[in-house]
């Protein structure tokens, strides 16, 4: 007997009612999942968790979506075909396995996550590749956890009520308004796919990550409770994972590359409010006092307001970031930690305990703040501000004033800073705040009242850095004016660099050249350029040591304002690592140099070295091996804090 139907759209209801109930689901798996670790996370509040269950749904849709990809596809198509009863069975079946597979994994984890301290990630492959014994690992699991095995048991069973919980028949008339709901049904599901796989579909939304689950906790640990095993999954399928290395004793690596950094303990704390400004795309190319060199002394650069600060603050002619993206700049800047291989927030030990001078600071009385004129939760900020100790943070949702939106991004950076100049006004001194700007981005425009303004220049993002280092004179004017000024250490510096025109720019070196500036109004020893190598992870040991903080604490960088000159500098684009040391630059595989030059006598690379002075080559190695032993086997058991 063939059963009809009158819905022209019954699978779409099906598949409407299936997945809210999978996300009821996954929602008390991820309550299973507390109360069986509860004694793992001893700060959370019922307020805390309840937050916690509403941001896991954004992660639950996402691998959900992944998961259920396939029989989506079967029950949205706009054919008559998919009401055939073998169809419906196939899919049917489909439906149970997938997603019986992703409740699997999730139970895995409640016994899995005491001897990791982490959800399962994609590495976990890699982890058993080798194994031998596999079917006896799995048999020990079963027999040790068969509590589980039968609450999985029940789970599956579960699923299949879910698989069943509507009948799909095929409907009484496939005529055209049955054709055309289905189509348009079918593209909106693909619109609403692509925006739940993503987080969203804003512009400036970057795909949702194992970080995001930052803006919903206090602590690192706490974000496995936001999280769900099918997702850390997929989402680090092809993630990096450091390998643990000795190339020295421990005792040796603390002398040649300490990371936790010892209090002056003949200095005084001094209370000073922090601004940090991170610029986006502000190249050192860019800056005209940091290039008097250039075009015989008659280069004059885009920034006339930072020319004119420099010649008020301490800079550097050799500074660099640690990273090619505005994703690797945070980390580097706020927390003293750089991007290896992809970027930190993005890897699998994005959950790992960290500090941060917000976290220092707040600890020591300092309000925290950070200003970003975007929407929030774009770039994954606010996740990690959270997770850095930021208390109150200002995006486009706080500035609240769409007549100033640009569009694309978020907020014009001249408008956006007169408000956090204001905001800075009602912080309690001291006070920590960071601020990042976005109108030097991609497409390259400015406000339409400051168009033919700013001098473009050869390279499109040079007219919006005029305009941004014009609302930076803006910000200081205002700021001036301010109690709090006088009392405040300013840092300046970019996100990354961009692509270049000079040809003293297009080198492997400088392409990551960028200004790093120290302004403190009322100190005027604090003043001159010096050429000591610098880089974004040595801004917080820089700023601790400047203020006297007199406890431990950990960073991979430098004081920059340290006499001593036995620093170096690091960063990992697309697996090779670029490395600085004395007047030298290095490249590296990781196994072994690939070149070598000296910068101070040959600034535009034309000559490598590494054949005719293997022993600078193995100095640099020396170092640079400290520096991989240091950060890969911190970052896998989790020791980025001072003990």
């Amino acid at each position: 007997m063939k059963y009809r139907s009158y819905n022209l759209v019954n699978t779409f209801w099906l598949l409407t009612i299936q997945f809210l109930l999978l996300l009821l689901l996954y929602a008390l798996l991820r309550i299973g999942f507390y109360a069986y670790n509860s004694s793992l996370f001893p700060n959370v509040a019922t307020d805390d968790f309840l937050l916690m269950l509403w941001g896991g749904i954004k992660f639950d849709v996402v691998a959900l979506l992944y998961l259920n990809i396939l029989y989506i596809l079967m029950q949205t198509i706009p054919f008559a075909f998919k009401y055939a009863r073998l169809y419906q069975r196939i899919a049917h079946w489909i439906f149970i396995v997938t997603n019986s597979f992703g409740v699997a994994l999730n139970v895995i984890d409640y016994a899995y996550y005491p001897f990791t301290l982490k959800r399962t990630t994609g590495t976990v492959f890699r982890q058993f590749a080798n194994e031998e014994n596999l079917s006896k690992l799995a048999f020990d699991f079963v027999w040790g956890y068969w509590w589980l095995v039968l609450f999985f048991i029940v789970l599956v069973f579960v699923v299949r009520a879910i698989a069943r919980i509507v009948i799909v028949y095929r409907p009484q008339k496939l005529s055209f308004p049955f054709y055309t709901a289905h189509t348009v049904l079918f593209l909106l599901i693909a619109f609403l796919f692509i925006g739940g796989v993503r987080g969203g579909w804003a512009h400036s939304t970057r795909p949702i990550t194992l970080s995001n689950a930052g803006d919903y906790v206090h602590n690192p640990e706490e974000m496995n409770i936001v999280l769900n095993t099918p997702f850390s999954i997929l989402k680090t399928l092809k993630a990096v994972q450091f390998k643990e290395v000795h190339f020295y004793t421990e005792d040796e690596l603390q002398k040649v590359y300490p990371v936790i950094h010892q209090p002056n303990d003949t200095a005084d704390f001094k209370k000073m409010n922090v601004v940090v400004l991170i610029l986006e795309s502000f190249a050192k190319e860019h800056i005209g006092a940091l290039n008097k060199d250039i075009q015989g002394g008659s280069y004059k650069g885009y920034t006339p307001f930072l020319d004119s600060l420099i010649g008020e603050s301490y800079t550097f002619s050799r500074s660099f970031a640690n990273g090619r993206k505005s994703i690797d700049a945070l980390p580097s800047v706020i927390t003293g930690i750089p991007s290896i291989g992809e970027p930190f927030v993005l890897s699998i030990y994005s959950g790992n305990k960290t500090t941060s001078m917000a976290k220092l600071l707040g600890n020591e009385g300092y309000e925290t703040a950070f200003f970003h004129g975007a929407p929030n939760g774009s770039m994954g900020f606010s996740a990690y501000m959270q997770l850095a100790g930021i208390q109150h943070y200002f995006g486009k949702n706080e500035y609240n004033n769409d007549k100033d939106f640009d569009g694309i991004w978020g907020i014009w950076d001249e408008p956006f800073m007169q408000f956090m100049a204001k905001e800075l006004n009602n912080l309690q001194q001291p006070f920590f705040a960071g601020f990042f700007s976005l109108s030097s981005h991609h497409p390259f425009k400015v406000p339409v009242q400051y168009e033919g303004k700013f001098p473009k220049g050869p390279l499109p993002v040079q007219e919006p850095v005029g305009y941004t280092d014009y609302a930076l004179r803006q910000f200081f004017k205002t700021a001036s004016q301010m109690t709090w000024f006088d009392n405040t250490l300013f840092v300046i510096c970019a996100d990354h660099a961009t692509v270049s025109h000079l040809p003293e720019y297009k080198t492997s070196a400088n392409s990551v050249a960028i200004p790093i500036i120290f302004y403190q109004p009322s100190d005027g020893n604090l003043q001159g350029i010096s050429d000591k190598l610098v880089q974004q992870i040595d801004i917080m040991p820089t700023v601790m040591n400047y203020l006297g903080y007199n406890k431990p604490y950990f960073s991979f960088g430098f004081d920059a304002f340290s006499s001593d000159r036995d620093n170096f500098l690091v960063n990992n684009i697309s697996g090779t690592y670029c490395f600085f040391q004395d007047d030298y630059f290095m490249t590296h595989d990781g196994d072994q140099p690939l070149s070598l030059f000296n910068l101070r006598e040959d600034r535009l690379e034309q000559h490598d070295l590494l054949s005719k002075k293997p022993q600078v080559a193995d100095s640099l190695e020396r170092s640079l091996k400290a520096f991989i032993q240091q950060y890969n086997n911190r970052m896998i058991h989790n020791d980025l804090i001072a003990p």
